[in-house]
């Protein structure tokens, strides 16, 4: 099995519905963690959109990356252009991509549910690639 890990700024949403897309999406061959530079709280406008097309990850929690060890990932994927801020080991996995999406914070509902959407499309490739 294939293991992911989403790492953004603050772990608080694209990468946590990232990680909700993949734990449904890749359920039977991908095993997938998020985690942050820095730890946060779980957006809420990120729960709304997701539990709209059915995904509930309203129980994910957000996590600090120093807890977790590069080693164990095949594919590490920044969703917010902090791939420059990752440590070393993290940037040189099998599959290393900067995906760099809008930070939706503080914005509409639309642009949530377009920076969601646009991270489903690349987590599907992403999934095609690993498998």
């Amino acid at each position: 099995m294939k293991k992911v890990m989403f790492v953004c700024k603050h772990n608080s949403r694209r990468s946590q519905m990232a990680e909700g897309f993949t734990k449904i999406l890749g359920k039977d061959n991908i095993a997938v963690t998020s985690a942050g530079l820095t730890v946060s709280q779980i957006d809420p406008f990120a729960v709304e959109v997701m539990s709209e097309i059915g995904i509930d990850i309203s129980n994910q929690t957000s996590k600090p990356l120093e807890n977790f060890h590069p080693e164990e990932y095949d594919a590490v994927i920044s969703l917010c252009g902090c791939g420059v801020n990752l440590p070393e080991a993290w940037v040189l996995r099998d599959i290393f991509e900067d995906w760099q999406l809008d930070d939706p914070q503080g914005e509409s509902i639309e642009t949530f549910r377009r920076v969601r959407d646009e991270i489903k499309e690349r987590v599907v490739k992403l999934i095609a690639l690993l498998n």
